[in-house]
């Protein structure tokens, strides 16, 4: 039987009727103008047919390799029509694939709120697009199709999205339930068909009081001996973030040599960060309630919990610091940045010195490689100074 009978434009211009390519491959066109290739093959004495798929999303070279591979399955006596049947039932669609890799991952994360967001953007905008289609035939196109709507207009969310789509994608390949080559991959891919966040995003910083008016600011606090009001100052003397402070535990406290030890799982960098602790900060732990069966350095109303996550921004708000307060629209975590400009302004202090009092990452991997200490000694006469500058 001859086959290769259509050529590419017979196929795009084919009007309604049954077109033969040879080898029981034909395509099949409708009154409406759609198209579809099929397959006619012979097992076990009895004539099947299966669709190969529709043009053009399957073009000719495809369906003749297609037609091929389900030909030769049926001259062994294997039905290729049960075949792809269960290589269907055991390719998962996007959000089962989702669902068991945020299962395998979760337990690493940082908190139960990172999986939550995971959940969350995925839900939102992935799946109304591709939760049901397998991994296996998910595209470019079809990760334009969620990224794009939210590009410019919601751009740090769009960007985690697509990390973790290429991340749930990466796992089906690893799986091979999917193509290597990655569709939601940015470097060397969807880099060069959106454009960097950098250059859509408006950066929204936590809005910071300026360093000069902390010390005024800290004076009011003094006069307020709230465990909340303790625990913001706290968390002012020490530059850290608010979850830092809240969730402190006695046991991370070292009273005798002044240093309050952050374990790794609590940090954003995943890395122990050790915390010089000034005269005031330590005379501040003096004033602390020991509460029976709370380990917390800032108990909460609720029995051996901490303050709550938002105890220190209601605070501020009561003393008039919300967007279009009297008082400007400053928040707690917006004090690192005070700290930061004090350093850089005020103080004599190198900035590496600053950035590992912040525990920031640093940038270049080289610097880290050879970068073996945390300035330990020096972040201890800066964290002092700063103490007697807020004072």
């Amino acid at each position: 039987m001859s086959i290769h009978k259509l050529t590419p434009r017979k196929v795009a211009t084919a009007g309604p009727g049954k077109y033969e390519d040879g080898g029981g491959l034909r395509l099949v066109v409708s009154n409406h103008g759609a198209k579809k290739w099929v397959l006619r093959f012979t097992i076990n004495g009895k004539r099947r047919e299966m669709g190969l798929g529709s043009f053009p999303d399957v073009g000719l070279a495809e369906a003749r390799d297609l037609a091929t591979e389900s030909r030769k399955l049926a001259k062994k006596g294997i039905d290729p029509i049960a075949t792809r049947q269960i290589e269907q039932e055991q390719i998962p669609t996007f959000t089962t694939c989702a669902a068991r890799f945020i299962r395998a991952h979760r337990r690493g994360w940082k908190n139960a709120k990172h999986a939550r967001q995971w959940v969350s953007t995925l839900k939102t905008y992935a799946r109304p697009v591709v939760g049901t289609k397998l991994v296996n035939t998910i595209t470019t196109e079809d990760v334009l199709s969620i990224l794009s709507p939210i590009w410019t207009t919601k751009t740090e969310t769009a960007k985690r999205l697509q990390g973790r789509i290429e991340n749930i994608l990466d796992y089906a390949a690893a799986h091979k339930y999917c193509d290597p080559l990655n569709p939601a991959r940015w470097r060397g891919h969807l880099d060069k068909l959106l454009p960097k966040p950098s250059r859509v995003k408006n950066v929204n910083h936590h809005p910071a009081m300026p360093h000069d008016d902390v010390p005024d600011f800290m004076a009011e606090l003094a006069g307020n001996r709230s465990i909340s009001s303790l625990a913001l100052r706290f968390l002012i003397l020490t530059a850290t973030r608010t979850s830092e402070v809240l969730n402190a535990q006695w046991k991370e406290i070292d009273l005798g040599a002044g240093i309050w030890i952050i374990p790794a799982e609590r940090m954003k960098t995943r890395r122990e960060h050790r915390v010089p602790l000034s005269d005031t900060a330590m005379g501040i732990l003096d004033a602390l309630p020991r509460i029976d069966n709370n380990p917390h350095l800032f108990p909460g109303t609720r029995h051996g919990q901490p303050l709550s996550n938002m105890a220190l921004l209601q605070l501020m708000r009561g003393m008039g610091y919300r967007v279009k307060g009297i008082r400007g629209n400053y928040v707690p975590h917006g004090f690192r940045s005070s700290f930061r400009d004090w350093s850089g302004e005020v103080s004599s202090f190198p900035r590496d010195v600053a950035e590992m009092a912040l525990a920031h990452v640093i940038e270049s991997k080289v610097e880290a490689a050879y970068r073996r200490g945390d300035l330990f000694t020096k972040r201890r006469q800066m964290m002092q100074e700063w103490a007697e500058y807020l004072a």
